[in-house]
């Protein structure tokens, strides 16, 4: 709560105090990667007049549901929202999808405005005898809306694996007979379909290893099946979704350098002349980097790296530029990867090293699990993007 207390009244200008309250995100020029029709979208971060209408009249056809414990309806997800906001949406996703999104957008502005209440008050209380009561509930109130913005932000994963048609798997308790795990059908092809080709090229790569390496390290016991212990299951698991969501921010970055570059008709930038990889180059692809830049130790034109390719990039990545694109931009992000890991594989949120049991899988079942879980770290990067814009999240 360091970074939230607000500093003294008399020690610096009224604005000031909001600054040390309040972090300011830094705006983004990306697009959201939610989209519906305009009359319900929040414009930017805040609703028009015409949407915030629209939004008002849609939500209030729903509020009465508030207590109505029986209209909350369980989505197919292992994780169950823990506060009535994570709640509600799950109860709008099953029944009223059409105003999924204008209900998600006004959740997080009045959260926003429910924050920003709380520590105005407390500003003004700085150095009064109501100073501590105000810290107080200036903390409580953040951790409650911590809370329900991670079901938010949960939810809002949920619905984009609702968008291409693809159930998330439940707890795989359900699933396991006899240690056995087999998931039907796989719908690889739906959740390759969201990523570009040369994303899809690396994901099959980071497949193909760890398959190889879960074969190589676990008990044989033919050579289509596979166990691995469940513990070590779940971390590799979290290992793709965070691998999902370097994919995802290494792409972003990628491809705003090559906008930059071409609009600027500058050389590019020293990683693509630095990651030493075989291929061809043409004259329109030395055209596009401003010259055939430096040469391979053959001193060939052809040894250039293209710079359009996405691989090429990454290898011309310094250890503090790799830090930085699979770093977790928010502790809501954080926190959402291990709750969702525990739901998923954990039976009744807990086991321990002694009672961790193997599981019995077949390449296929593996690879719908590591499909998924790169799928739920890019999504994670698209709706911790579009949350900050709306509601500003913590630092991890």
């Amino acid at each position: 709560m360091a970074a939230l207390r607000p500093r003294v009244a008399a020690a610096a200008p009224s604005g000031s105090l909001r600054k040390a309250a309040v972090r300011r995100g830094p705006c983004r020029a990306s697009p959201s990667p939610f989209s519906c029709s305009p009359c319900c979208l929040p414009q930017g971060n805040v609703l028009n007049w015409k949407s915030r209408c629209a939004a008002k009249t849609l939500f209030s056809t729903v509020a009465r549901a508030k207590h109505d414990d029986s209209y909350f309806e369980s989505v197919d997800a292992p994780l169950e929202p823990q506060t009535w906001e994570g709640s509600f949406l799950c109860g709008l996703l099953k029944n009223l999808p059409h105003i999924f999104l204008a209900s998600a957008a006004k959740q997080l502005q009045e959260l926003s405005n429910e924050r920003e209440d709380t520590l105005n008050r407390w500003e003004h209380s700085v150095g009064s005898n109501e100073d501590c009561l105000h810290r107080r509930i200036a903390e409580m109130k953040e951790q409650e809306c911590q809370n329900a913005i991670e079901d938010i932000m949960y939810v809002l994963i949920v619905y984009k694996f609702f968008k291409i048609e693809v159930p998330m798997v439940p707890n795989l308790s359900k699933l396991i007979s006899n240690r056995r795990l087999e998931l039907w059908p796989s719908r690889e092809t739906d959740l390759e379909s969201i990523h570009g080709p040369q994303v899809l090229e690396l994901i099959r790569e980071h497949l193909t290893s760890i398959i190889r390496w879960v074969h190589r390290n676990g008990p044989k016991i033919n050579r289509s099946t596979l166990r691995i212990k469940r513990l070590q299951f779940s971390r590799i698991y979290s290992a793709s979704i965070m691998f999902g969501y370097f994919l995802k921010s290494v792409s972003i970055r990628h491809r705003l350098e090559l906008t930059l570059t071409r609009s600027q008709e500058i050389p590019p930038p020293i990683q693509f002349l630095n990651a030493q990889l075989p291929g061809t180059q043409n004259k329109e692809q030395e055209e596009a980097i401003g010259g055939s830049g430096e040469m391979s130790s053959s001193s060939k034109p052809s040894s250039v790296v293209n710079p359009s390719d996405l691989k090429g990039y990454m290898m011309g990545f310094d250890p503090k530029t790799l830090q930085l694109c699979a770093k977790l931009r928010s502790c809501e992000a954080s926190n959402l990867i291990e709750k969702h890991s525990w739901a998923l594989f954990g039976e009744n949120m807990e086991f321990s090293q002694e009672s961790d049991e193997a599981v019995i899988v077949d390449p296929s079942t593996l690879k719908r699990l590591l499909l998924e879980a790169i799928a739920f770290g890019s999504f994670l990067w698209d709706v911790e993007d579009y949350v900050d814009e709306i509601y500003k999240l913590s630092e991890s």
